[in-house]
């Protein structure tokens, strides 16, 4: 494993942009000649010339080829990311029982794994873990590293302290800067919900089942093509669509929102923007970690979800996982509603999210809010094996050393 010294803090700051301007559009719309990225970037031949240049002797770009087609003259030689050239290690904080882990390359796909059990660690315990984790997948690459990302609970600010992270015994803990002393590379640290966000609006995400039964790219519960989903409303890296707003409601350990609206990730003035596990949906309802009453987690959040499961019969069990999903369709349509959200994905254990909890959910949103908001809306389950949370969390450290968005 070897660092690397090719990010935009090294660059002076006209510069930096201009890298950016050719990196993200070699990102967003895949290889093209230097004629065609002057084009896009809106950068002289010159400039975008030299940027290639010094893309290539980087790594981080190649020539692939003339391109082969019918146009007179010369063929233009085609340019490229090359996506290996360099790893990001990602963790994943959010599971009440594991922390997890994953090198990846520089279009998200994964190239190791690790995970490490958490075992009821809190406070100092689990930030030893994490350090654990890192450590690992640090030795599992020999690629020069651009950084690590880290998607964990609770609030975190753009200094990477995490505020506050209930379930973890974490108080103003200067995660980034403590993470950065251990592993001598740039770290950069976020909410797991915004990472979960970040990561479709990156990468794209493998369409689930949506509501009605059927994949987001083919019809919605109002029979209408769910559009900019799946691969036909992809670009040519297979990247979603930039300026959609999207919704990613993790539920795991706790419950999150992490919100994108017109391509900007919404955090808030004291980063605590998709916070809803701690709204009160039932004033009599069950103690939260948070010393309130009946917050949404202690409905929802699938440790308590399960619990509540296991005390009843497979006959009765369709009642909760409905009741549970009306309660986070409460919370949810006034927030559709005021933002106009057109996709909402729901990030979970396949057994709990699917099906009944869905389907209530959704109809709860349709009931509470004006046909104009809910007709094109699109609620799906976010497919298996998608890695949402450490992808962005890959797309924190890509957007912070590349200016990739």
């Amino acid at each position: 494993m070897t660092t690397t010294t090719i990010t935009r803090q090294q660059q002076p700051p006209v510069r930096a942009h201009n890298r950016s301007l050719v990196l993200e559009a070699l990102y967003r719309d895949g290889s093209m000649s230097r004629a065609d990225l002057a084009r896009r970037s809106g950068l002289t031949r010159p400039t975008v010339s030299a940027l290639v240049a010094e893309l290539i002797d980087d790594g981080i770009a190649r020539e692939l080829g003339v391109r082969d087609d019918a146009r007179v003259g010369k063929p233009a030689t085609l340019v490229g990311i090359e996506s290996d050239a360099f790893h990001i290690v990602t963790v994943d904080l959010s599971s009440a029982d594991r922390f997890v882990g994953a090198v990846v390359d520089l279009r998200g796909g994964v190239v190791e794994r690790a995970g490490v059990e958490l075992e009821g660690a809190v406070g100092e315990a689990a930030v030893s873990l994490v350090e654990r984790l890192v450590d690992d997948l640090r030795s599992r690459t020999t690629r020069p590293l651009l950084g690590v990302g880290v998607a964990t609970p609770g609030i975190v600010d753009h200094d990477g302290i995490v505020r506050t992270a209930v379930h973890l015994g974490w108080y103003d803990l200067p995660l980034r800067s403590r993470l950065a002393d251990h592993v001598g590379l740039p770290v950069h640290v976020g909410n797991d919900s915004n990472a979960a966000a970040v990561g479709i609006r990156t990468f794209g995400e493998t369409a689930g089942q949506t509501a009605a039964g059927q994949t987001a790219a083919g019809q919605t519960a109002a029979g209408q093509t769910a559009a900019g989903q799946g691969a036909a409303g992809q670009g040519a890296s297979g990247r979603a669509p930039a300026g959609q707003s999207l919704m990613v409601v993790t539920i795991d350990h706790g419950v999150g929102v992490g919100l994108v609206v017109a391509g900007s990730l919404v955090e808030g003035d004291q980063f605590s923007a998709g916070e809803i596990g701690h709204v009160t949906v039932d004033e009599n309802g069950d103690v939260c970690a948070c010393g309130r009453r009946g917050c949404l987690e202690e409905v929802l959040a699938a440790p308590q979800l399960r619990a509540r499961l296991l005390q009843h019969d497979e006959g009765s069990r369709g009642a909760v996982l409905h009741d549970a999903g009306r309660a986070l369709g409460l919370v949810l349509a006034p927030i559709i509603s005021a933002l106009n959200i057109d996709e909402v994905v729901l990030s979970g254990p396949a057994d709990l999210v699917e099906g009944a909890l869905l389907r209530a959910a959704r109809d709860t949103v349709r009931q509470r809010t004006l046909s104009a908001v809910s007709n094109g809306l699109t609620m799906s389950i976010a497919g298996s094996g998608t890695d949402l949370a450490l992808r962005g969390a890959a797309s924190f450290v890509l957007q912070a050393e590349l200016g990739l968005t």
